[in-house]
């Protein structure tokens, strides 16, 4: 099937940092749900769709599945079968630094893990090149020299065209765009975790990101779908904090977190939105946020998301409403 010729007319992209890449306000991210364990044809329905709906960043690790290094070939499958003429359209990446394969090899930020983690997304993916690979997380045992270093030979020999880091705090981002930028590949973007129930980004990140002229993808911007209507009647058997290996955890469902989403809620209904489009347009509020990563698990969650494009932007009176129910 072609994909929709009016697929760019909707979506809206935003300068990554100080470079010249855009990237969709909204991106699809492979962390759960295109693994071995999971349906080919639900996940490729998602790819296909989103990239219909102009998303064209797609984020993955060697990691994720499960099992590890699954999504990475259920995505090259999908876009070997489907998509292969429009790879030049595609903002495709991925990231080395969680357990991968066993040994002392196998995970955090040597240049052998992160180099030869590179070389087998690759060969998992089917392709010469990622668009963006990152540094997934700092060790804290190798030198960040070292890990740089890895990120801007792998640039250099051609393996991708951008670099990028994720979960590192505001003291170690700057040591590594100081590094990335005197080896001559400077740092593109940053991946942070930011939602309504997660702010550290706020304590110093963004300011350090703005500083350098770096953008920012951001990824659990609804907290593992706690941030949607879906647990406002209990936990439903199909959700993640109902599976054996989802990230979000039954005893983070608390009480007190579920009167703020009711009391969210009201406010999303005053803006014709769903609880989960209302904490996708307050993470993107911020200009410094180039763009959000969103989790699906069916079509019509990608749609909705998609959707807050068409919503106005957050007013102070609704952010200042928000504030006192976070607070």
């Amino acid at each position: 099937m072609e994909p929709r010729h009016d697929r760019y007319d909707k979506m809206k992209y935003n300068r990554c940092g100080k470079s010249g890449l855009l990237l969709p306000k909204i991106s699809l991210g492979l962390w759960h749900n295109f693994g071995g364990v999971d349906t080919y044809e639900n996940g490729k329905n998602m790819v296909l769709r989103a990239f219909d709906l102009g998303i064209t960043h797609f984020d993955l690790a060697n990691n994720y599945g499960p099992p590890p290094g699954s999504a990475e070939e259920t995505f090259g499958k999908i876009l070997s079968q489907e998509l292969s003429s429009y790879r030049d359209e595609m903002i495709i990446t991925s990231k080395a630094g969680y357990l991968m394969w066993p040994g002392p090899y196998g995970e955090w930020g040597s240049r052998k893990y992160v180099i030869s983690s590179c070389d087998q997304s690759l060969k998992r993916l089917g392709l010469d090149y990622v668009d963006i690979f990152y540094s997934h997380r700092p060790d804290p045992d190798t030198p960040l020299e070292e890990t740089m270093m890895a990120l801007d030979q792998i640039v250099k020999s051609g393996k991708a065209l951008y670099a990028g880091i994720s979960n590192y705090d505001p003291e170690q981002s700057q040591q590594a765009f100081d590094i990335l930028k005197s080896l001559g590949t400077p740092c593109l973007v940053h991946q942070p975790s930011y939602s309504m129930f997660n702010r550290w980004v706020e304590d110093g990140l963004l300011d350090v990101l703005e500083k350098n002229g770096v953008g920012s993808a951001v990824f659990s911007p609804l907290f593992q779908g706690l941030l949607t209507d879906k647990y406002l009647k209990g936990i439903p058997e199909d959700s993640r904090a109902a599976k054996a290996h989802g990230f979000l955890q039954t005893s983070q469902i608390s009480e007190e977190k579920l009167e703020k989403i009711k009391a969210l809620d009201l406010i999303a209904s005053e803006r014709d939105q769903k609880m989960s489009q209302l904490a996708l347009s307050w993470v993107l509020r911020d200009k410094r946020v180039t763009s959000v990563i969103i989790g699906a698990s069916k079509v019509s969650q990608i749609e909705d998301a998609v959707g807050i494009l068409e919503s106005p932007e957050l007013s102070m009176e609704h952010i200042n409403r928000i504030e006192a129910i976070l607070k």
